[in-house]
């Protein structure tokens, strides 16, 4: 059976000595108060124990077992709810949430941290956290005072769960068709009506109340998106004294069937003329939610880096396990009958792609982290805008980017194993079914890839992009032996970044033909300054640990031999226009 163990050295390198957390958080007046470098370290010791002990023991059984439907009820697999318990009274649902309201106000650096760690552990466990946090950073920038004192205790203490209700049955992407109706009552309260799919957490056990936050529309509200309003809608609703009162008619209809994240509940819920309260502004709903659906689609990513940490983990002990033919040199393990299969040069191929890829993210993720700790608590305006600008231009990124790679670590690590990859006791087989839906849901990663080049770029003319390339720029000044690939890596996405904002005033398909390979070129850069920045720590350090410095290093160097030279082949396909895409009509498909 797989095993969880979470990478504590190599999070506390990039957090500690790449990018300075604690540095960071002294001078932040409101972090000072809460964090330093030991608390950061005890957190990160604490959370290893939870997700490897805790939760990534129910990982395989959570999966077989699936979650249970019944006449409307959902029943979570066998140990969650005993596990959730000893999970909130941590504190961990609320870990970087406000303190006014109960949460622990950790920095957003250190909480990417944990959540790859639960990521890896139990994706389906850590679904129910991941929207519960959501929830609670949407109504603390939205919701008026009075909601916030009523929801966000109980949400940040986990003894209340939280749901993100978007999607319908006829709209996914376009949200603007969506059909879920608000009446106003007398009262100032509102009357919900409609139905909502693919809803995570919809309905559990694992909690007393579940607080949906449902996108719909009032009677005179303007068509398309400009006419969605947010709603919080209780399952049960809340009297005055903060205790439960009678069940709302918001239920759930049904569970998908899924071909992974079986112990995830994905719930169709219907609302009728159920009791809700608007959240901000009326017709602004979209704006608020997206508070929502970024920090999901940062937390989204992280799924991806996390499901492929685990590939690596299980791949990397079986390659120095299993023996399999000797190596092209000669026999290496001289008293058995072959040798491990570590020693060929395409299992190493497939493990070095995997660890880059996963450190490389591990660190941009931090590095995000950083951008949001610093939007959020700098004294300094023009400080806190330009870490706003870069946290809009990268979140996109770090959606699409972790989980392509996610799903593409697992995928090798699973052929690290061979026919045993195929086969569930080794557990690389969940990993691939568990981290294929990173792709699709909290936007798809054609959606954000949309929205890094035709958003994010080309309609602010690159403006943002050049604040983010200047960084790497200022980093080049200094000596590294990859200051010239890193430098012709980001000239190539400057240059092609300007070409595409001349294209996408010539050709209106340019935008949509180029944006997935856009968004894979512009993320291979930003892991090429991420690795560079990574070797320059471990060079300077080398001689204090020659083993974790001195892997760094090689891992580094494949990273520039091997990998980022993919971005000269998206190049080339970008440079190719939108002709040959529409050169076939409709009708031949």
């Amino acid at each position: 059976m797989p095993e969880f163990n979470a990478p504590l050295r190599d999070m506390r390198f990039v957090l500690h000595e790449v990018f300075h957390g604690p540095a960071l958080w002294a001078r932040l007046p409101l972090l000072a108060e809460r964090v330093d470098a030991e608390t950061a370290d005890a957190v990160l010791e604490e959370a290893a124990k939870i997700t490897g002990q805790l939760i990534a023991p129910l990982n395989r059984s959570g999966d077989e077992q699936g979650v249970l439907f019944d006449n409307g009820q959902v029943h979570t697999p066998d140990g969650f709810a005993q596990a959730w318990q000893t999970y909130r009274e941590g504190g961990w649902v609320g870990l970087a949430g406000n303190p006014e309201h109960g949460g622990l106000g950790m920095p957003k650096m250190l909480a990417v941290q944990f959540e790859e760690m639960l990521y890896a552990a139990n994706c389906s466990f850590s679904l129910y956290s991941a929207l519960s946090a959501g929830c609670c950073l949407a109504l603390d920038a939205h919701a008026s005072d009075d909601l916030k004192t009523t929801y966000l205790p109980p949400l940040y203490s986990g003894e209340w769960a939280g749901t993100m209700c978007l999607t319908e049955p006829h709209a996914g992407t376009d949200l603007g068709i969506i059909r879920t109706k608000a009446e106003p009552n007398a009262d100032g309260s509102y009357r919900i009506s409609g139905t909502k799919i693919f809803i995570t957490g919809g309905e559990q056990d694992l909690t007393e109340n579940i607080i949906h936050l449902v996108l719909a529309k009032l009677p005179d509200a303007p068509a398309g998106p400009k006419g969605i309003s947010l709603f919080l809608v209780p399952k049960f609703l809340v009297n005055a004294d903060g205790s439960l009162g009678l069940r709302n008619p918001a239920y759930c209809g049904s569970v998908e069937h899924k071909m992974g994240i079986k112990a995830s509940a994905t719930c169709v819920m219907n609302f009728d003329e159920a009791t809700g309260y608007l959240i901000g502004e009326a017709n602004r709903g979209l704006a608020a939610m997206f508070t929502m659906m970024n920090y999901e689609r940062l937390s989204i990513g992280l799924q991806g880096i996390g499901c492929a940490e685990a590939s690596y983990q299980n791949a990397a002990r079986y390659a120095q396990d299993r023996l399999q033919s000797r190596a092209a040199t000669g026999a290496q393990a001289r008293d058995k009958v072959a040798d491990p299969i570590i020693v060929h040069p395409d299992v190493r191929r497939m493990l070095l792609t995997m660890r880059a890829l996963t450190e490389g993210g591990r660190a941009f993720a931090t590095y995000v982290g950083q951008q949001l700790d610093i939007a959020k608590y700098a004294d300094i305006a023009e400080e806190r805008e330009l870490a706003q600008r870069q946290v809009a231009l990268l979140t996109p990124v770090a959606k699409a980017f972790f989980t392509d790679n996610g799903l593409e670590s697992c995928v090798l690590g699973q052929q690290v194993f061979g026919g045993h990859g195929y086969i569930r006791e080794w557990g690389q087989e969940q990993l691939v079914r568990d981290v294929r839906i990173a792709q699709i849901y909290e936007g798809t990663n054609g959606i954000q890839a949309l929205d890094l080049l035709g958003r994010k770029v080309v309609a602010d003319g690159g403006t943002a992009l050049a604040e983010f390339t200047e960084q790497i720029r200022r980093f080049c000044a200094v000596d590294s032996p990859y200051r010239e690939p890193l430098l012709s890596a980001t000239n190539a996405l400057e240059s092609l970044s300007q070409w595409l904002c001349r294209q996408a005033g010539e050709d209106a398909n340019a935008v949509g033909a180029a944006s997935v390979e856009y968004l894979q070129l512009f993320g291979y850069v930003a892991y090429a300054y991420m690795w560079a920045r990574m070797d320059a720590v471990a060079e300077a350090n080398r001689m204090q640990d020659p083993v974790f410095y001195g892997a760094k290093r090689a891992t580094a160097a494949f990273f520039f031999a091997r990998l980022l030279p993919r971005t000269l082949s998206l190049e080339a396909s970008i440079r190719a226009g939108s002709a040959s895409l529409f050169s076939l009509a409709a009708e031949q498909f």
